[in-house]
């Protein structure tokens, strides 16, 4: 799988996606995240586990345990590579908007 294919499984996770959402708010460590999703403290390490390994997160060890905040790296891979599809869009858009409807096939 190719890195945003791999962010976008691990986004296709509706409890994964709540978790990203997260700390996309804030940094968080599991036991915070455990306390606002509705799965074990087990399962929301499974989950992280998954986004850290698409790059999505990145932990940075705080005492005993981790915090977790977003990987820019990583989103910004998955980022650029929405924006190839956006920039097609516009550019259709532009297209459509400055050619007179006489001339459009």
């Amino acid at each position: 799988m190719t890195v945003d294919s791999v962010q976008l499984a691990a986004l296709g996770d509706t409890t994964r996606r709540q978790i990203f959402e997260l700390i996309a708010e804030r940094p968080h460590s599991v036991v915070e995240i455990t306390r606002q999703v509705a799965v074990s403290q087990s399962a929301v390490s499974q989950h992280l586990k998954v986004l850290k390994a698409s790059r999505l997160v990145r932990a940075e060890p705080k005492g005993a345990s981790n915090v977790y905040h977003i990987d820019p790296h990583g989103l910004g891979q998955m980022r650029a590579w929405l924006d190839r599809f956006w920039s097609q869009t516009l550019a259709a858009y532009k297209e459509a908007v400055e050619t007179p409807p006489e001339e459009r096939s």
